[in-house]
């Protein structure tokens, strides 16, 4: 079964009516549920005009009209309809005549039914990705988002963050498996009830962290069991699959999960079914399923422990969260959402925060990224007693962890980025004029935070820009 597969509309056009019939029952047994069948050529035309179809399968020797004067016409008029010729062995010069006038493929007959279900498969998925290119142009182009309320449980003023946003609006509609990636604490899983919320909201949303499970607890917990599958399997029991039936299954760190479930859940994916743990019978399945990582899988495939296979069916559509470090302008708006939220929670008012504070934690590469923002404001809102707020616990988790910022390009040896740099060997004067002036920089020329960066107190500091000035 296609994911989606419910939604697509297929004409199929053949003047033998027992390859119609057999046809359209291969088509909807693999879930291509809505097809429509018409055995002559010259009426068309017209059902293209009444009917919204996704794909046309044609048949090229038609009696009054035939598929090669029949095809350019479809071509001129419904260029977003994709056609796909059934040809005879005899036939193939005019088949590769055809491809030059926009059909996108060909199957000889008797045709192969697995070649048949490919041929539409890659037929469906060009096709919506053509449409999501040209979406996700036009959002781009006019700056568009359609449903800002949807994302305010993210709090950023990033312009990544906003494209992504964008993104996700094209893609969410198209019920097809994501990938969340990011590092951790990013917010995985906000991304993952927004994408929900575009879609799905009446339904149910339903979350599992897979770190950690074996195989049987993967299987059991995601797909149920039978009764007597297992010593204490004293009844039936659903999967978490089937209560997020409708709506939404959140699998977060997919890449901790073990060779045997990565099989199961690409059948998940591939072809929406399953099985319940002890059960010989399949079921099948609705939900829309997003996927989270903070692992980088490609580099797991070259180690031999994920499958390139899965990977690849999780490579169309991929959501890369920048982490705190590279969007430094939120940090800003993140420590006020936090403050406001944490103090009404904890009861107290909200301090006035010191305007160093913003700098020195802008210095600060956060591994944990929001969430560790948020566990820091959390912590020093408990030690707050009233007027402004403290900057020691900040600093003591802080400490001598700063961020790394790049220099010039390395040379041949170690000497060789300091000569490329300053144009000559440099002085020790020479360096710490440098060190000092980027120190200053970084900090926007606030003293205390310049001090925290060059590891030297700030009386030291201040002696020594005087000494300069």
């Amino acid at each position: 079964m296609v994911i989606g597969a419910e939604n697509i509309k297929i004409l199929l056009v053949d003047d033998e009516p027992h390859i119609l019939k057999v046809t359209m029952l291969h088509l909807q047994s693999r879930g291509f549920a809505n097809v429509i069948g018409l055995s002559q050529s010259t009426a068309v035309l017209d059902l293209l005009k009444q009917e919204p179809v996704s794909l046309v399968l044609l048949d090229l020797n038609m009696p009054k009209l035939h598929g090669l004067d029949l095809l350019p016409q479809i071509v001129a008029n419904y260029p977003d309809i994709a056609v796909i010729l059934m040809t005879a062995n005899d036939e193939i010069e005019t088949v590769v005549q055809a491809m030059k006038m926009g059909a996108f493929d060909y199957l000889v007959k008797p045709v192969d039914v697995n070649r048949l279900i490919a041929s539409v498969r890659k037929a469906v998925e060009m096709r919506s990705m053509a449409k999501e290119l040209s979406s996700l142009k036009q959002y781009m182009l006019a700056d568009r988002l359609d449903h800002p309320e949807i994302f305010e449980p993210i709090v950023t003023g990033d312009k990544k963050m906003r494209a992504l946003f964008q993104y996700i609006e094209v893609v969410a509609p198209t019920n097809e498996p994501i990938l969340i990636s990011g590092e951790t604490g990013v917010g995985k899983e906000l991304f993952a009830q927004a994408i929900h919320q575009l879609g799905r909201s009446r339904k149910p949303f339903v979350a599992l962290n897979v770190a950690g499970l074996d195989d049987n607890v993967f299987s059991d917990t995601l797909f149920g069991h039978k009764k007597g599958a297992f010593t204490g399997a004293e009844s039936n029991r659903d999967g978490l699959i089937t209560k997020a039936a409708g709506g939404t299954l959140f699998l977060d760190e997919i890449g901790d999960i073990p060779p045997a479930s990565q099989i199961k859940l690409l059948r998940l994916l591939q072809e929406k079914e399953y099985y319940p743990v002890g059960s010989d019978l399949v079921k099948k399945t609705d939900a829309r399923i997003l996927m989270a990582t903070n692992r980088n899988l490609q580099k797991m495939i070259s180690e031999g422990q994920f499958r390139n296979d899965l990977y690849y069916r999780l490579f169309a559509h991929q959501i890369n969260i920048p982490p705190l470090r590279e969007r430094v302008d939120d940090i800003r708006l993140l420590l006020e959402h936090f403050l406001e939220i944490l103090a009404r929670r904890l009861g107290k008012n909200k301090p006035t925060v010191p305007g160093e504070l913003v700098q020195l934690l802008s210095v600060y590469h956060f591994p944990g990224n929001v969430r560790e923002l948020e566990a820091l404001v959390s912590d020093a809102l408990i030690r707050h007693s009233g007027g402004v707020m403290s900057m020691e616990s900040f600093r003591n988790v802080i400490g001598e962890d700063r961020r790394t910022f790049p220099r010039a390009d390395s040379g041949t040896s170690e000497i060789e980025p300091l000569k490329a740099f300053f144009g000559h060997f440099p002085t020790m004067s020479e360096v710490e004029e440098y060190m000092i002036d980027e120190a200053m920089r970084l900090a926007e020329n606030n003293q205390g935070t310049a001090s925290n960066l060059l590891g030297i107190g700030r009386q030291t500091l201040n002696k020594r820009l005087k000494k300069r000035a």
